[in-house]
């Protein structure tokens, strides 16, 4: 692949983020629970200008050279909670498969996403995701001839090996950012967390002395012949890991490529979920250790099913289609599970103590 693709216009210098983007403005909205996927407080948010001088080159390095056409940049809509996020995705198949992380998409109401490769904007579709493993497959609209990622192994990697991980750092977009590393250990475990008490622990990862920031993720982590190892899985303001050393996480080629496979051949499973997401709306808070077992409900959606059912805030959510719901992530994870147009039962307590149940169909919501 060369640089630019031919019919390019000249890109603007490659910058290696070493510091954090400056956030300029940010507002907390609520968290919603969508198709099981409790989106955390998230906040919109502009980058501003750098007001640091970041390293730059003048020209993108052979490893970008390689791996940035078969780049995209993911921008969602949080239309429930009136923000945007930014995040990396990875280019599979010429038809416009994208590999990226489930947090990119979570709580999305539209998905856009621009083609580094081409300079093209596409909307697209959520086929299916697996929270626990932080894995998702979007689909571009009428893409074709999209240039695709070469795939290493991620079973050679070793400590102590170079690689470089790239992505749309700040969400920012335009060149992709490169942070260059080592892989520092292998084998992985942390536990990734909403700030409404939703977590999943993430097994296996890649880690390395690559500095990731907020937009990274989704992106590819690669080696030194630009093929890609790991997917780069950061922080951001909705998304942010416990029990983490310092540097980036990653998560090994070869496990996104098997759930992706599940995914792209529409087999569900107790954390494949295919298709649209259904939607319950509420707004769940995140509890605290003194508070009784469930998942707490700061407020509901005007018209959706659990405002029509009765339920309201200082309610609290205790089974879900004869599931138990000890937690928000016991709740995330039984809506996983479901599909809109679904009946099921949801039991919950109100603040009186009085207990009550309803049955009544999943409506169309946002990404879980």
């Amino acid at each position: 692949m060369g640089w630019p693709p031919p019919g390019e216009p000249p890109r603007t210098p490659r910058q290696n983020w070493r510091l954090a983007i400056v956030i300029v403005a940010i507002v907390a909205v609520g968290v919603l629970l969508a198709s099981g996927g409790l989106v955390s407080i998230a906040r919109r948010y502009r980058i501003g200008t750098p007001t640091v001088n970041y390293p730059v080159s003048s020209s993108p390095s052979s490893v970008g050279a390689a791996i940035d056409p078969a780049i995209v940049d993911v921008t969602t809509s949080l239309g429930y909670q009136g923000a945007e996020a930014a995040g990396t995705g990875i280019v599979l198949t010429p038809s416009g498969e994208i590999l990226t992380n489930h947090h990119v998409v979570q709580g999305a109401t539209t998905v856009s996403v621009t083609d580094v490769g081409n300079g093209r904007k596409y909307s697209g579709t959520v086929v299916g995701y697996d929270a626990s493993e932080d894995i998702a497959v979007v689909q571009l609209s009428a893409a074709s001839g999209l240039k695709t990622a070469q795939l290493g192994d991620s079973s050679k990697l070793a400590i102590g090996q170079d690689v470089v991980a790239v992505g749309n750092a700040g969400g920012v977009g335009g060149t992709p950012s490169e942070a260059q590393g080592t892989i520092t250990a292998l084998n992985r475990t942390i536990t990734a967390a909403d700030d409404n008490g939703s977590a999943e622990q993430l097994t296996g990862l890649i880690q390395t002395s690559a500095r990731l920031v907020a937009g990274d993720s989704g992106g590819p982590l690669v080696d030194s012949s630009a093929h890609v190892v790991g997917i780069d899985t950061a922080g951001s303001a909705r998304f942010s890991f416990r029990n983490a050393n310092a540097g980036g996480y990653a998560i090994p080629i070869n496990r996104a490529l098997s759930i992706a496979h599940e995914i792209r051949s529409g087999h569900s499973s107790s954390t494949v979920h295919i298709g649209p997401s259904a939607f319950l709306g509420v707004q769940i808070r995140a509890s605290s250790q003194d508070e009784a077992s469930g998942a707490a409900v700061a407020g509901t959606v005007s018209g959706s099913p659990a405002a029509r059912a009765g339920i309201g805030r200082g309610d609290v959510i205790t089974s879900v289609a004869g599931h138990e719901v000890s937690s928000p992530t016991d709740l995330s994870s039984t809506m996983h599970l479901h599909h809109p147009g679904d009946r099921v039962t949801v039991g919950w307590v109100d603040q009186a103590g009085r207990t009550h149940s309803a049955t009544f169909t999943l409506a169309t919501g946002p990404v879980g």
